[in-house]
């Protein structure tokens, strides 16, 4: 006896994953454009203690200044004269942020206020400098 094939018009039936996996690639690149990364200055600094010093939230632009007088932006060490051009750059990312200036105990005064000057021309309103809770 001869064995029977199978129709030509019965198909195998099989899972097509091909929709799932785009769900899933979908879902992956919803999560890594939402996620809010921490952003660092890319130094560490010595900050000064503070009795008033509350927690802030949300930083969006931090400046570090370093204990040689050195200013750093988003892990790179910047000019005082493009200060307030990297500032405004930043800005322009995110209309909302707010910058945070950490300033190391052995800094210069005058380097701390020429940043916070930077920061108000460049159009930032809300300038905090970050400082250690002393309890």
């Amino acid at each position: 006896m001869r064995k029977r094939r199978r129709d030509s018009g019965e198909e195998e039936s099989e899972v097509n994953l091909t929709p799932m996996l785009d769900v899933v690639f979908i879902m992956l690149i919803f999560f890594i454009v939402t996620a809010s990364f921490v952003k660092e200055s890319g130094i560490d600094i010595s900050r000064p203690g503070a009795a008033t010093a509350t927690k802030k939230e949300r930083g969006n632009i931090l400046v570090a200044i370093t204990s040689k007088n050195q200013i750093w932006i988003d892990r790179r060490q910047v000019d005082p004269r493009a200060l307030r051009a990297n500032i405004e750059r930043l800005r322009a990312e995110n209309p909302q942020g707010a910058v945070v200036i950490q300033a190391d105990k052995e800094s210069k005064n005058a380097l701390l206020v020429e940043v916070m000057d930077a920061a108000r021309l460049a159009g930032v309103e809300n300038v905090s400098i970050a400082a250690d809770i002393v309890e």
